[in-house]
């Protein structure tokens, strides 16, 4: 079976097909789906590192999103398949806010927390603060996750955990807010709860507050 620094130095070199053969066969072979996602995510952080060195071009970036978006394919129904049947420990709704269409972390996010026993509703990017609204409204959901990989966006994360407020939501749900420039200060301008710079922390905080 392919080792994980074969599977790590395919996405970071960007060589699809390898990654595709390699993640089938470690599902075949009966690996842990989690445990190759979380992999998957450690390399993709690496490749946002060498972009951020310009090391990599947007180019190359956009072609490691539409990789692990193919990987997901084929780990979430086995993911999905794990925990089947066992009872959800909570619902989370999720979004890229508005004015942002990046949704890498997100998306890793999302199969983490499918993966740890979540109900997900992934309302997708560029997200207005009036769907936030409806989807808390009909999903009733513990948690809320706010996305962003650009500062400009910070205030669309304000104004929708305001709008949240606003239709008097806001006591019934916890939320976090996560992106590549999302820190503690930016949580607390925007009104978070608290912020997630990794998926493990995030996956932490979403049970703790679950936790009855």
């Amino acid at each position: 079976m392919p080792t994980d620094d074969e599977l790590f130095e395919a996405i970071v070199d960007l060589r699809e097909e390898d990654v595709l053969r390699i993640a089938e066969d470690r599902m075949l072979a009966g690996e842990d789906p989690i445990r190759v996602a979380e992999l998957c995510r450690g390399a993709m952080a690496e490749v946002g590192d060498r972009f951020a060195k310009k090391e990599y071009f947007l180019s190359q970036l956009v072609l490691s999103a539409e990789i692990f978006r193919e990987i997901m394919e084929i780990l979430e129904p086995r993911i999905l398949e794990r925990t089947k049947g066992e009872e959800k420990i909570g619902r989370v709704v999720i979004g890229t806010v508005k004015g942002d269409v990046h949704d890498i972390g997100k998306n890793i996010v999302v199969g983490m927390l499918k993966g740890n026993g979540f109900d997900v509703v992934d309302l997708g990017v560029d997200v207005e603060a009036e769907r936030f609204v409806d989807q808390i409204m009909e999903m009733k959901p513990q948690i809320v996750g706010m996305s962003c990989l650009i500062s400009v966006a910070w205030e669309s994360m304000k104004n929708t955990i305001e709008a949240i407020e606003a239709a008097g939501l806001r006591e019934s749900v916890r939320i976090i807010v996560g992106g590549g420039l999302v820190n503690e200060q930016v949580a607390q301008h925007v009104g978070a709860d608290a912020y997630a710079n990794d998926v493990i922390r995030g996956i932490s905080l979403c049970k703790e507050w679950v936790t009855p």
